[in-house]
């Protein structure tokens, strides 16, 4: 299983989980932790009812961002494995649009790197959401910070 994904299938969070673990049990012989963080599609967004989202995403330049996510947090938190998976088209309420796994020796590495991961996915990667509500639509989110941006690089580590 590639631990970087763009796809239009369901995503798995237990898949993910057990591909991250597998990596850190067989590279250091333990894995003491696997933190996960899954994105779901909600039913309202800024006083709207949402009926679905279609997520589009520029995939090579995605997955080319996400690999870099992966080396940014290896840099802070060495030893962890993490994998980003994101789905594209259309997406349901309930449904998840992304699912990051991290796996480590320790329980706090693993969570410092999924909320890294899912903030710097906000900033950088190539990713839009249409939301269809109920009398409309509109676009909303995407990336808006340069990926070599030093201070929003920044700003996803002091979160």
């Amino acid at each position: 299983m590639p631990l970087v994904a763009i796809t239009s299938a369901a995503l798995s969070v237990d898949a993910l989980s057990a591909e991250v673990a597998r990596i850190v049990l067989e590279s250091s012989g333990g894995c003491g932790a696997v933190t996960t963080f899954t994105g779901l599609v909600r039913a309202h967004h800024q006083g709207r009812r949402v009926r679905y989202l279609e997520y589009e995403a520029y995939e090579p330049l995605a997955l080319k961002t996400f690999t870099q996510i992966q080396a940014e947090a290896a840099d802070v938190w060495p030893g962890v494995v993490m994998g980003i998976h994101h789905r594209i088209g259309r997406l349901e309420i309930g449904e998840a649009s992304i699912v990051i796994a991290a796996a480590s020796a320790h329980r706090a590495p693993s969570f410092e790197v999924c909320r890294y991961a899912i903030e710097r996915v906000k900033q950088i990667a190539p990713i839009w959401k249409h939301e269809y509500f109920e009398g409309g639509a509109a676009w909303l989110e995407g990336a808006v910070a340069d990926p070599s941006d030093a201070a929003a690089l920044a700003q996803a580590k002091a979160r």
